[in-house]
């Protein structure tokens, strides 16, 4: 969901501090979600270049380190929740100042902070306000933060420091160790990479390479993928950016891209993406086809279907078909018709949580463990839709067992006519299983898991 019309006071904001404020409130009493909170603020504000960026990284950055400035806060308050939320907001976000901005002076996080007290609350918050933070500035050096190795409960202790939700750390030390665990979230705290990938109909990924960086000189090639395109530190709005708004570029993450190398198009197949929305998939499946062919791009949301297709008119892609449809009902006439079929499930998306600001607060176990039904009833109606010799992909955006390795464990125990094919590391790395799974702390992509699977022909 996006903001409410009432809701997007930040319009209205002389300052980024101000428009800061008025997002994460947004987001924290409206439910928006940040990352659409934020594109609204970037296409309508009116303030500058400077102040949106700067806008932007005060919003991700308070959302995402909210447990932790609640621990900061709680040694001078004893309770801040019962403060008015908008006197907790800004708290919070002159706290996030004071405590991970080096580059902010104490003076200007705080007294900015009283001033946004004075002009939405009262005399007696600001004075709060600045009271607090104050305290919160002196102790910044000398902040008794748990020591996650010693501590008698790690997964708390990581939960504090590195700002998750405890369920989520307890399950990653399980898996990953106390090291990895810890490595994982500290990295999801960072702002992640820009990669684009180059629609490759419209232009070679050397020729993009050569335009973009006779302008910026910080764009380079990706070591994962041939068509990607990695941008260590952008300078401007990234909309300006005319191969963006050609449609030669798509902002897409090389492990997302990785997804349609898998799936290896040729020439003149059908392809079926089940759960295509918002297109950057599909759309990458359309392009390596080379004009040829025709991919059917299914979502069950029709407003998600439209962006679809406005991501293939964008890039010019002409043999891109998009309709709404659930994905575990999908026509008998469909059916053993299709060359390649993904499926790039609903999933938990912790893998990609230091991309949305807000997703670890916004998920819980209960969740985690009603979503591999779902993916294997879609792996399921998807697998019946594929020709005799043909290729299955399943893919997700998660790091959790139950949802990637389990549900094709439990999909191939009862469909033995297709078979695993390895998909081979593309950094190298070792692994024991055909299917990959990709770690943010390791490969420095997101969180992603791709599978593939072949069909025997008869």
């Amino acid at each position: 969901m996006t903001m409410k019309k009432d809701d997007r006071r930040y319009r209205k904001a002389a300052t980024a501090r101000e428009a800061a404020l008025h997002l994460i409130l947004s987001v924290n009493q409206h439910g928006a979600y940040a990352n659409l909170a934020v594109a609204d603020f970037i296409r309508e504000t009116k303030l500058t270049d400077i102040d949106r960026r700067f806008t932007t990284e005060l919003v991700y950055g308070t959302i995402k380190a909210k447990l932790s400035l609640a621990w900061v806060l709680k040694r001078h308050l004893p309770r801040p929740d019962k403060l008015a939320p908008i006197v907790q907001a800004i708290l919070m976000l002159g706290a996030y100042q004071l405590l991970y901005l080096e580059k902010i002076p104490v003076s200007a996080a705080c007294n900015e902070s009283v001033t946004l007290a004075k002009k939405y609350a009262h005399a007696a918050a600001a004075r709060l306000v600045n009271a607090v933070l104050r305290k919160v500035a002196a102790e910044k050096e000398a902040l008794p933060w748990p020591d996650v190795k010693t501590a008698a409960d790690p997964a708390e202790a990581l939960s504090v420091v590195t700002s998750h939700p405890v369920w989520l750390t307890r399950r990653w030390i399980a898996q990953l160790g106390l090291e990895g665990a810890e490595q994982l979230c500290r990295l999801d705290n960072d702002t992640p990479p820009l990669s684009f990938r180059v629609n490759t109909n419209a232009l070679g990924r050397d020729e993009a390479l050569d335009a973009l960086n006779s302008q910026y000189g910080v764009f380079s090639p990706s070591a994962i993928v041939p068509d990607g395109i990695v941008c260590r530190e952008l300078e401007g709005p990234l909309n300006a950016l005319p191969l963006l708004q050609q449609g030669v570029l798509q902002i897409q993450d090389e492990a997302s891209m990785l997804v349609a190398h898998v799936v290896a198009p040729q020439a003149g197949e059908r392809i079926l993406d089940v759960c295509s929305a918002p297109g950057g998939k599909t759309t990458h499946l359309a392009s390596l086809l080379n004009g040829t062919g025709e991919v059917v791009a299914l979502d069950i949301h029709p407003h998600k279907v439209q962006l679809v297709q406005e991501n293939a008119h964008r890039q010019g892609l002409a043999n891109v078909r998009a309709q709404a449809m659930d994905a575990r009902k999908l026509p008998q006439a469909w059916a053993r018709t299709f060359d390649r079929v993904l499926v790039d499930a609903p999933c938990s998306g912790l893998g990609v949580l230091r991309r949305k600001a807000d997703a670890r607060w916004n998920k819980n176990e209960a969740e985690l463990a009603q979503l591999p039904a779902l993916q294997l009833s879609i792996l399921i109606s998807a697998s019946e839709m594929v020709k005799p010799g043909g290729r299955l992909v399943y893919s997700t955006c998660t790091t959790e067992p139950g949802e990637n390795q389990a549900v094709v464990e439990a999909f191939l125990a009862k469909h033995p006519e297709f078979k695993p094919v390895a998909v081979a590391h593309p950094l190298g790395r070792e692994k024991s299983e055909p299917w990959l799974q990709l770690w943010p702390h390791l490969d420095g992509t997101d969180g992603f898991f791709i599978a593939c699977l072949e069909k025997g022909d008869k």
